[in-house]
C-alpha cells in the first residue's frame, strides 16, 4: 500500500507580513515497500519586505525628468519645424528641426554613460549646454516671426528647464569614484580597449597580406649564379631546390625558419653551408624565378591555406594556386577542390 510523508509545517513569525508563493519540493513517497523521491507542489509563504520609498521617489523622479525632455523635444520640433517650413516643404522641415533638439538630449545620455569619469563627462556636457542655447534661440526666433516673442521666450524655457531637470537627477544618481579606484578602471578599460585594437588591426593586416599574397606576390631573390662554389657543393642538388622553394613561397623568411622547413622535410643538410647560401641571397638580391611548391605541398594545401587566410572567391583561389603550382594545374580541379574544403 502507497505510504504518504508529509513536511512539517512553516512557522510564521508575528508581526511580518507574509505572501503565500508555490513552490516544488522532493518528498519520500513508499509504494509496496519500495520508496522513491518525488516532486510535488506546496504553498510556502513568503516574507514581504517593507516598501522601499527611497526607490519608489528616484522612479518617479526620473520618469517626470523624462516626460519634461519628451515635452521639450515635442514642443522644440514643433515650433522650429514650423518656422523652417516657410523655407521648404513641411515634412523636410520638421525633419530638420528633430536635429536641434536631438543634439542636446544625444549629449545627455553620453553624460551618462561617462558618469564614472569626470573627464570623459566634460565634453558631452559642454556640447550639450551648446546646442541647448542654439534650440532655444532658434525657439525664441519662431516667437518673434509669429509677433508673439513671449511664447517664443516660454517655449524656450521649456528645453532649460527640461535640461537641468534631467542634470539634477542625474547628478543625484550619480557616485563619483574615489580618484585611485577611478585611476584603476582607466587603466583596466585602457588595457581592454588596446586588446581590441589589435586583435582589429590584426585582422585587417591579415586579409591585406592574403590580398598581397595573390594579386602582388613578392619575387624572391634568386640564389646567384656565382655562389662560392665551395660553399654551394656541400649541400646537395635536393636540399638547394628545398631552399629555393622555402624562399619562393614564404618571401622575406629568417634563416632559422628555412631550417625549420628543411627539418620538416627530413632533409640531411650543413647548416654552416645553408647560412652561407641564405646570406650571400640576402646580401645580393635580385630576381628570382617563378614561384613554385615546397616538396609534398599538394594542390589540396594551397587550396586550404587560400581558404586560411581569408580568400573565397573561386577566381582568387584559382590564381593563388597557379601562382604556387604554375598554370598547369585545370582550373576545374581548383575549384572541385574548394567547394569540396568550403563543403566541409
Amino acid at each position: 500500500m502507497p505510504t504518504e510523508h508529509t513536511a512539517p509545517e512553516q512557522q510564521l513569525l508575528p508581526g511580518v507580513r507574509y505572501r503565500p508563493e508555490t513552490r516544488q519540493r522532493l518528498v519520500p513517497h513508499t509504494v509496496d515497500g519500495k520508496t522513491r523521491l518525488v516532486e510535488e507542489d506546496y504553498e510556502a509563504m513568503v516574507p514581504v519586505p517593507p516598501r522601499d520609498w527611497d526607490q519608489a521617489v528616484t522612479r518617479a523622479v526620473t520618469a517626470a525628468a523624462a516626460l519634461l525632455v519628451a515635452v521639450a523635444v515635442v514642443w522644440s520640433v514643433a515650433s522650429i519645424g514650423d518656422l523652417l517650413a516657410r523655407a521648404v516643404v513641411a515634412p523636410i522641415a520638421y525633419l530638420a528641426a528633430t536635429a536641434f533638439a536631438l543634439a542636446w538630449v544625444t549629449c545627455m545620455a553620453l553624460e551618462w554613460l561617462a558618469r564614472y569619469d569626470a573627464a570623459r563627462a566634460t565634453g558631452p556636457r559642454k556640447a550639450g549646454n551648446w546646442a541647448l542655447a542654439v534650440d532655444m534661440a532658434v525657439v525664441a526666433t519662431h516667437g518673434y516671426v509669429e509677433e508673439a516673442l513671449y511664447v517664443g521666450l516660454a517655449g524656450a524655457a521649456v528645453s532649460a528647464v527640461a535640461k537641468k531637470m534631467w542634470s539634477t537627477v542625474m547628478r543625484h544618481q550619480a557616485r563619483p569614484l574615489p580618484a585611485r579606484t577611478a585611476a584603476w578602471l582607466q587603466g583596466e578599460e585602457a588595457e581592454i580597449a588596446a586588446r581590441l585594437a589589435l586583435g582589429a588591426q590584426k585582422r585587417h593586416l591579415a586579409r591585406l597580406e592574403g590580398q598581397a599574397n595573390v594579386y602582388a606576390p613578392t619575387a624572391p631573390a634568386a640564389l646567384p649564379q656565382d655562389t662560392d662554389q665551395d660553399t654551394a657543393g656541400q649541400l646537395s642538388p635536393t636540399v638547394l631546390s628545398a631552399v629555393r622553394a622555402v624562399l619562393a613561397t614564404l618571401p622575406g623568411v629568417s634563416h632559422d625558419d628555412v631550417l625549420a622547413h628543411l627539418d620538416q622535410l627530413g632533409l640531411d643538410y650543413d647548416e654552416e653551408a645553408v647560412r652561407a647560401v641564405l646570406d650571400t641571397e640576402d646580401s645580393r638580391p635580385g630576381p628570382g624565378p617563378t614561384p613554385i611548391a615546397p616538396p609534398g605541398q599538394t594542390v589540396t594545401d594551397s587550396v586550404r591555406t587560400a581558404l586560411t587566410s581569408g580568400l573565397r572567391d573561386k577566381d582568387t583561389v584559382v590564381s593563388y594556386v597557379h601562382k604556387i603550382h604554375g598554370t598547369g594545374v585545370p582550373r576545374s580541379s581548383v575549384v572541385r577542390i574548394l567547394n569540396r574544403e568550403l563543403a566541409a
